[in-house]
């Protein structure tokens, strides 16, 4: 190995979900919207001025965090915005995970928490779901150096209730509680009302699920004035211009249609419960899903089987060779039509043998 190479910073890094080049398949793998963003997207892209290409987007993405402010009930000096949940969420953990106490999330979460751990040196343990692949709160009432939920978690979808989360955050006021909820929009409670109460809760959320802007890379934060300010001192000494000036146009026009919003998350909810017995008819079992996807294992056929014969089909879920739920797939919950095709493939398969 050369010399400069024993001065790198080694991890082993995040795995995307695969973004297949052929569009002609039914994409049900990353958990994206079905359905298109709200109009006004579309006609603030359009609106983008060649003065808003040539200079420097606003810093402090005031537009996009005063939207998200009024429409949370909340001070603008209390919203953090970012390219994305996961830019949010890298910083937050940067910010405020630098104790020699170690970090908790679950073992079963996304994946990328304890990537951000070992790039930051951050230590951390994680506390094994039960067999049933819910949280325990009370491996969460310990010593640490600061708490992360995903409330629904993924990959379960699986939700813990507010008086739970409230009483790990309540029990933990000498660290940063991270909650985040890139699915919550999906069937359950945000603790936001909380975070007037407690200022070490940081609320993450993103416009990614619920909104249909996945390609905008938007995500923002909701918490004390005093835990928002330590964020944007670090994210100013890392990178001032972090959203674009289309991320800030279309995010703010996203956010001022409520009614649009609301109407797409009670499609993918009316579809999601559609399924769910189907689902069963054809032999998988999963636990009572409050996201955007199921999380799904069947009786008697391997996961990466279903998942090959699929993948070979132009239908693309998400599988996971790692221990303890390496039977399992995720399946994005799409259109009706397209949830349609993939149960009559897998009919046909299980049938047939």
């Amino acid at each position: 190995m050369s010399n400069w190479e024993n001065l790198v910073r080694k991890v082993v890094p995040y795995t995307p979900g695969e973004q297949p080049k052929n569009t002609n398949v039914i994409k049900l793998n990353t958990n994206e919207n079905p359905y298109p963003p709200a109009p006004g997207v579309r006609e603030a892209l359009q609106a983008l001025s060649e003065d808003d290409v040539r200079r420097y987007p606003d810093p402090t993405i005031g537009r996009l965090v005063s939207a998200l402010a009024e429409r949370a009930g909340v001070r603008p000096e209390q919203v953090f915005v970012g390219v994305g949940s996961d830019d949010v969420l890298a910083m937050a953990f940067l910010t405020f995970f630098n104790g020699e106490e170690p970090v908790l999330f679950p073992d079963i979460t996304y994946s990328f928490y304890d990537v951000w751990a070992d790039l930051f040196r951050i230590p951390y343990r994680c506390p094994a779901l039960n067999d049933a692949l819910q949280i325990d709160p009370a491996d969460y009432l310990c010593s640490n150096g600061g708490i992360v939920l995903a409330n629904p978690n993924a990959p379960t979808g699986l939700l813990l209730e507010t008086e739970s989360i409230e009483k790990i955050v309540a029990a933990n006021p000498d660290v940063v509680v991270i909650v985040d909820e890139a699915y919550i929009d999906f069937g359950g409670t945000s603790v936001l009302p909380l975070i007037d109460r407690y200022e070490n809760l940081l609320v993450v959320q993103t416009f990614s699920k619920s909104r249909s802007m996945a390609g905008m890379r938007i995500g923002c934060a909701y918490g004390s004035e005093k835990l928002i300010r330590y964020l944007l001192d670090a994210k100013y000494s890392f990178n001032s211009y972090t959203l674009n000036a289309a991320a800030i146009a279309a995010g703010t026009a996203s956010a001022a249609d409520e009614a649009y919003f609301a109407e797409t998350v009670k499609k993918v909810m009316a579809t999601r419960e559609r399924v769910k017995p189907l689902f069963a008819e054809l032999g998988f079992s999963f636990g009572d899903s409050m996201s955007n996807f199921l999380f799904v294992k069947h009786d008697h056929v391997p996961a990466k089987e279903i998942f090959t014969r699929l993948r070979e089909n132009n239908i693309f879920v998400r599988y996971f060779n790692k221990p303890r739920i390496d039977q399992y797939l995720r399946i994005t919950i799409g259109t009706d039509r397209e949830m349609d095709i993939l149960l009559a493939f897998l009919r046909d398969m299980l049938c047939k043998g």
